[in-house]
Parts: structure tokens; C-alpha cells; sequence
């Protein structure tokens, strides 16, 4: 009987125990991966939990079916025209129509609705001179278009389809874009209907990319190829913020730049395009350029900012209200000016017989002068530059490095179509290489100034250069077919 006593007490002892072990070992193990959690939380902080990716997805994947029924795929069927060559590719691609003998083709592109009633917005090289222009919904529904108007001037265009109750996209502010944003390009790369592409803003305010007239571009890394012309480019609001128009590539396909009209500019010009069927721009009767920094210094600037005034148009509203050649247009209407391409636009957006008020900097003084905007006359065709074989005896070699320039006689005046009342010198000739030849003047370019100082003759010219050879940098104000521009000398 004391036996079992005795066993019976060895159970219980050795089976609690081996509780309080196991219990041990749990406690351990818990405290264990609750500290190495933390350890691990510290070296890591800023890893996103699966929720939160799971929820970002979602985000995109809901703009793109809120946006994805606004887009169109356009067909635009046109007569086959020469193609080029070069770095810059719009995103429409082309596609032989081979009956009727390959004579016409098929040009494939993007579009998105904007209205419930049927106005598309396009670029205006997908529609160019197209018989037939044949638009896809995202139902497969199939509509001709029809052109309500172009704008060759922003490669824009608008159509029209006969059809209501359509979706219909939002608009976005452009001008609130941030560079690092993310954005959404949706279209038809390559007939595949409907494909999306992720990236970013990487710059805005593209100017001088050679695609349109009026240029002040979105530029993104989103991946869009040929057919994505005329698509949104959207942002995580799933609003227009722009229309995808060209991409810079050496292939024809993407390098990761691609270059969207902001949609501000897109909607003002699609208004006029919708109420006159044509776009009127502002005008200030102004040639610009850009300012090098040297030129900066001498026009009196801190830095290199602003429209260097070149000429001047007669009649014009900038000379009526006393802009003069030089000056430095640095503001309009209190808005700061960068470079000439953001004056540019600015101007043409403003009404006819709106009055602004241009900040300018003369001889290092800022000054306030009021104009009034005018309907843009359009612009002049370009004139055709005459061969010039210079009938000289003569030669004259300036102190400015190899440059060659002779009197502007009689003979050399019809000989470049010149009014008899043109002054200066003219271009015979340069040395390669030379400041003169690298700065980009010609031969048959009048100099009409040194260092801002009138030149009469080739005396005149010889004195002042004299003058201006130990200057770091020289002025130099040229006359080439009826068009004026600075350019500065660098001496070597």
C-alpha cells in the first residue's frame, strides 16, 4: 500500500514537471520571435505590409476601369505620304491598305471621350488628311468620325461620333503637375486595344522639341509605343492630365521618353476647335530668343532668364506700347517668364483686346508698360535664300577671329533682295573653325550691330570690332532675310 502511495506521487510530481518544462519552452519560444519580430521590425521600417500593396493594386486597377471605357482606337484611312526619318516618332503607326494597290494606308491611333455626347480628343497627325476615320469603343461598337476641327499648330484634333450617354473622361489641372508623380498611359500601342503602361512625370514644360509650333510638353516614362497617339495620359485621380503625342526614339519604339500635350492647353484649344472650329491665338507682334548667359550680362540680367526682344513687327501692339528692340520681356501680368516658349504660349492663350502688362528690363532697369493682345495674323511663308556669290574686289578680315565681311553695296543689296536703305556689312566669308562660324552665322548674313552700336560700313564695322576684340564675349545684332537675332562671340 506505501508502494503505490509512492508511485502514485512520483506520476504527479514528474508530470508537472514536464508541464512546467513544456510551458517553459512555449514561454521561450513566444518571447524568442517576439523579440527577433522586433529586431527585425527596426532593420526594416519602411517595408509595406501585403495590405497595403494589396490596396495600392487595387487603386490603379479601379482608375484603370474607371478610365479604360473612354478610350478609343481610331482607323483613319488617308493616301500614303512620304515618310521621314529621325529621333522624334509620334505614337501612331501605319499599316498598308493593300487594295487598291497599296495606294493608301491605314493610320492607327488613340482617342478619348470628353463628352456624353460624342467629342473625342485626338492628335491632329493620327486624322491628317484622312477619307475615312473609323472609331472603336471599349464595347467594340464601331462609329465614323467626323472632324470638327484641327489645330496643326499643338497637333491637335477634335471628332465628333453620333452617339449619346457615352462615358466620358475627367479633366485634370496640368499646370498642379509635379515631376516624380505617377501616371497612367492608356491606348492602342500597336493595335493591342486598351493597354495600360505605369510611370512618372519626369520633366514638364517641354519646349523647342521640334514636334509642334506651340510646345510646352509633359514629359513621361510611362511605356507608350506607335498607336498610342491621341490617348490619355492620366494620374492617380484617373484625370486627363494630358494627351500623348510623340515619344523620342532611335528605333520607332520606347526608349523611356514619351511627350504629352499638358491638358490645360488641350481643353482651351478643344473649346475653340468645338465653338468656331478653328483656334485664334494671341499676339504681340514680337520676334524672341532665347538669352546665353553671356548675353545675360550684357542686357543687364542676374541670370540668363526671360525673351530677349529681337525685332519688332510695324504696327504691332508690343511697339505701340513701346517695346523696343533689346529688351528683355522678364513677366506678363506679374507671371514670371523662364524662356521665350513660355511667352509664347502665355500670349496665344490670352483673347484678342486683352490688355497685359509686360515687365521688361532695359540698360538693367525694370520697366511696366501695358499692351493690348491681337488676333495672330498667321505666319509668313518662309522666303527662299538667294545664292550669294559676293562681288568684291576685296576682302576685309575683322579683329573678330576670322570673320570675313564687306561693304553692302549696291549690287550686293539686289543681290539678297536687301531695301536700299539697309545698313552694316555682310558675311563674305569665315574661317573653320571660328567663334563666328560656331556662334551660327552664314554667309550672306547682314551685321547690323556691334555690342549694340550701329554699323554703317565696313570702317564702321572695322572700328567697333577693334574696340570690342579684348571683351570676353561680343554682341552682334544680324539681319538674315528679313529676320533679326542676336548672337554673342566667344574669342578664343
Amino acid at each position: 500500500m506505501a508502494l503505490k502511495c509512492d508511485y502514485n506521487k512520483f506520476v504527479k510530481k514528474f508530470t508537472i514537471g514536464l508541464a512546467l518544462v513544456l510551458l517553459g519552452f512555449v514561454l521561450g519560444g513566444v518571447a524568442f520571435y517576439a523579440y527577433e519580430g522586433h529586431l527585425e521590425s527596426r532593420r526594416r521600417p519602411f517595408i509595406s505590409t501585403p495590405v497595403r500593396i494589396r490596396e495600392t493594386a487595387r487603386a490603379f486597377s479601379d482608375i484603370v476601369k474607371s478610365v479604360s471605357p473612354t478610350v478609343v482606337n481610331i482607323a483613319a484611312t488617308r493616301k500614303r505620304q512620304a515618310g521621314g526619318s529621325g529621333d522624334l516618332f509620334d505614337f501612331s503607326g501605319p499599316f498598308d491598305d493593300q487594295e487598291g494597290g497599296g495606294r493608301s494606308e491605314q493610320n492607327l491611333g488613340s482617342g478619348v471621350i470628353v463628352s456624353p455626347d460624342g467629342y473625342i480628343i485626338t492628335n491632329n497627325h493620327v486624322v491628317e488628311n484622312s477619307d475615312d476615320i473609323r472609331v472603336t469603343l471599349f464595347d467594340k461598337r464601331s462609329f465614323r468620325g467626323r472632324v470638327v476641327g484641327t489645330d496643326p499648330k499643338s497637333d491637335l484634333a477634335v471628332l465628333k461620333i453620333d452617339e449619346k450617354g457615352l462615358p466620358a473622361a475627367r479633366w485634370g489641372d496640368s499646370d498642379a503637375l509635379e515631376v516624380g508623380e505617377f501616371v497612367l498611359a492608356i491606348g492602342n500601342p500597336y493595335s493591342l486595344s486598351h493597354t495600360v503602361t505605369m510611370g512618372i512625370i519626369s520633366a514638364v514644360g517641354r519646349a523647342n522639341v521640334g514636334i509642334a509650333d506651340y510646345e510646352d510638353f509633359i514629359q513621361t516614362d510611362a511605356a507608350i509605343n506607335p498607336g498610342n497617339s491621341g490617348g490619355p495620359l492620366v494620374n492617380v485621380k484617373g484625370e486627363i492630365i494630358g494627351i500623348n503625342t510623340a515619344i523620342f526614339s532611335r528605333s520607332g519604339g520606347y526608349q523611356g521618353i514619351g511627350f504629352a500635350v499638358p491638358s490645360n492647353m488641350a481643353r482651351l484649344i478643344m473649346g475653340q476647335l468645338e465653338e468656331t472650329g478653328r483656334v485664334v491665338r494671341g499676339w504681340l507682334g514680337v520676334n524672341i530668343q532665347e538669352l546665353t548667359p553671356e548675353m545675360g550680362k550684357i542686357f543687364g540680367l542676374d541670370k540668363p532668364v526671360g525673351a530677349l526682344v529681337s525685332d519688332l513687327a510695324k504696327g504691332g501692339p508690343a511697339l505701340d506700347a513701346g517695346v523696343r528692340r533689346g529688351d528683355v520681356i522678364t513677366a506678363v501680368n506679374g507671371k514670371e517668364i523662364e524662356d521665350p516658349s513660355m511667352l509664347k504660349n502665355l500670349v496665344a492663350e490670352a483673347k484678342p483686346g486683352a490688355k497685359v502688362t509686360l515687365t521688361i528690363v532695359r540698360d538693367s532697369r525694370r520697366i511696366n508698360l501695358a499692351a493690348e493682345v491681337r488676333e495672330n495674323p498667321g505666319d509668313q511663308p518662309p522666303q527662299k535664300r538667294p545664292a550669294f556669290v559676293p562681288r568684291v574686289e576685296s576682302m576685309h578680315m575683322a579683329p573678330l577671329d576670322g570673320l570675313k565681311v564687306a561693304e553692302l553695296g549696291r549690287d550686293i543689296k539686289r543681290q539678297l533682295g536687301l531695301p536700299a536703305s539697309e545698313k552694316g556689312v555682310v558675311v563674305v566669308d569665315m574661317d573653320d573653325p571660328s567663334p563666328a562660324l560656331e556662334a551660327g552665322l552664314k554667309r550672306g548674313d547682314i551685321i547690323e550691330e556691334i555690342n549694340r552700336k550701329e554699323i554703317r560700313g565696313v570702317n564702321d564695322f572695322l572700328s567697333r570690332a577693334s574696340r570690342a576684340s579684348s571683351e570676353d564675349a561680343v554682341l552682334i545684332l544680324a539681319n538674315r532675310m528679313g529676320k533679326r537675332f542676336y548672337i554673342s562671340l566667344k574669342q578664343y
